[in-house]
């Protein structure tokens, strides 16, 4: 499956994440949201927190609103850590 079937995943993401090794759906999901975009911002330091959350969505399969709060929290906690 292309990347940018997957929700949330439009043509710079896509791009963005092609450039670091993660070509396809089933590559994204086995990085996983937090790995994948650690790999994205070896090429664009100043990614942001909604990209993380545009992955974690498109992981799950669901757009990025209906994350809970508590993954939410989590990713937020784990890009803070991050900066």
């Amino acid at each position: 499956m292309k990347l940018s079937e997957l929700p949330n995943i439009g043509a710079h993401a896509e791009q963005q994440l092609t450039e670091v090794g993660i070509d396809t759906a089933e590559a994204l999901i086995e990085a996983g949201a937090e790995q994948a975009w650690l790999r994205v911002k070896t090429i664009d330091p100043g990614v942001c927190l909604h990209m993380l959350y545009g992955l974690e969505g498109a992981v799950q399969g669901i757009p990025k609103k209906n994350l809970s709060p508590e993954r939410k929290a989590e990713l937020k906690a784990f890009f803070d850590a991050e900066r």
